[in-house]
């Protein structure tokens, strides 16, 4: 009697079906099969089998990436790669492999794409840090995603892992090609921004600098790619810069001239959308202006006020308050000019015109009876009350040093 031959490559099932409720959680669009996630799931059974099926066999080949230009908010374009939903699911497989080996090399000063941490605590520790350090080297990777070599990905897992299916895997998963205005092009470098398994490879090689760092005495927090050095003085902030040049230039990757700044704590830098200085944390100028544009384009004038266009500006104002809206931030000042501007925006949308005496016609109460719209003042509010009542460990006003106070600039004077 013929026995079922064994699979080279050991996946369980229930791992398959567990990433792809963490797929269809993180949302997404389709790849270049053009297949969305409600369409994979119509035949989810036969999908995810197919998936379990290649991988575990060795006969897994990832689909071309497509990729989506976005623009900056600086100018230019920054190109997004997005994998089929089988491919997500594929390297979501790899992932959940991968993370359990390789999160405990990691440094407790690394905190992007890593368990039971966020860009708040990342933005904590630096406010922390630099209560003791007064220079901060701002740091900014050259097009970090888009021209990571292969062999150093592939060089800086296999110094960790041994299991040459999970190398083999992805390196298929970086070397697919990606579609681009209908070309297939293949890839050489660069991981894709928007793939499944690409910041735990950024962490893994940027594992490297980071222990560098910590073996130089040098204090440092990073988030993925965007990361701040904290310095006693400003030349160890220069000394600290030709380190990370040097060891940057070993992994095929430089510093951006522009975006690298050394800078102290009492002017202020900027780190993962705030600015942070001794005197306030509140947003940067690019983000306020992404959030300004998003909002411009739901509030065209020509389009009529109705609860429709409420509930699209709603959606955008709560996920912006649930980020800035942080218990360190002193941003209230912002927050109350953004809420007057947006509500300026809604009233040049129903009167077709911009005149202050619309105000009257049209009073903060209707909006937040009638349209039921959100602002982000409140949401500030309501977050810093809870924190006076039941302030957390380490990261109350009473444990803030004397030299950082807490006053809200206001960014357009």
């Amino acid at each position: 009697m013929n026995q079922a031959r064994p699979k080279p490559f050991c996946i369980s099932k229930h791992d398959v079906v567990e990433a792809w409720k963490r797929v269809k959680a993180n949302q997404g669009a389709a790849g270049v099969d053009e297949e969305s996630l409600r369409d994979f799931e119509r035949k989810l059974k036969d999908n995810l089998y197919r998936v379990w099926n290649r991988m575990s066999s060795g006969s897994y080949l990832p689909p071309p990436v497509r990729t989506v230009s976005i623009p900056k908010s600086g100018g230019g374009e920054r190109k997004l790669g997005i994998p089929t939903v089988a491919d997500r699911v594929a390297q979501m497989v790899v992932k959940m492999n991968l993370e359990p080996r390789i999160e405990p090399l990691f440094h407790n000063d690394s905190y992007g794409y890593r368990p039971f941490r966020s860009a708040h605590d990342a933005v904590g520790r630096a406010r922390q840090r630099c209560w003791q350090y007064d220079w901060v080297l701002d740091l900014d990777i050259k097009g970090f995603f888009d021209n990571l070599p292969h062999q150093v990905i592939l060089q800086a897992v296999r110094d960790h892992v041994a299991d040459g299916k999970v190398l083999d895997l992805l390196e298929r998963f970086l070397r697919c090609g990606v579609l681009e205005d209908g070309r297939l092009l293949a890839t050489t470098k660069g991981t894709p921004q928007g793939g499944v398994v690409s910041p735990s490879l950024a962490n893994i090689v940027l594992n490297r600098l980071d222990w560098h760092l910590d073996q130089l005495g040098l204090r440092f927090v990073r988030y993925a790619d965007d990361f701040v050095v904290l310095c006693q003085n400003r030349s160890q902030a220069e000394e600290a810069r030709s380190q990370v040049e040097t060891l940057l230039a070993q992994l095929g990757l430089s510093l951006s001239p522009q975006k690298t700044a050394i800078t102290s704590y009492g002017k202020g830098y900027t780190f993962l959308g705030f600015i942070l200085s001794s005197r306030s944390r509140r947003i940067r100028p690019k983000s306020l202006e992404m959030f300004k544009d998003k909002v411009r384009a739901i509030t065209v004038r020509k389009h009529n006020l109705d609860l429709e266009m409420v509930d699209h500006l709603n959606a955008l104002i709560r996920g912006v308050a649930q980020y800035f809206c942080a218990s360190f931030a002193t941003n209230r000042e912002q927050f109350h000019k953004l809420d007057s501007w947006i509500r300026m925006r809604l009233r040049a949308s129903k009167f077709k015109r911009k005149n202050t005496l619309d105000n009257y016609k049209l009073r903060i109460r209707t909006f937040q009876q009638t349209y039921r719209l959100l602002d982000l003042e409140t949401f500030y509010a309501a977050t810093h009350a809870s924190v006076h009542r039941s302030p957390s460990r380490g990261t109350s006003s009473r444990s803030r040093p004397a030299t950082e106070t807490v006053t809200p600039v206001n960014l357009w004077n």
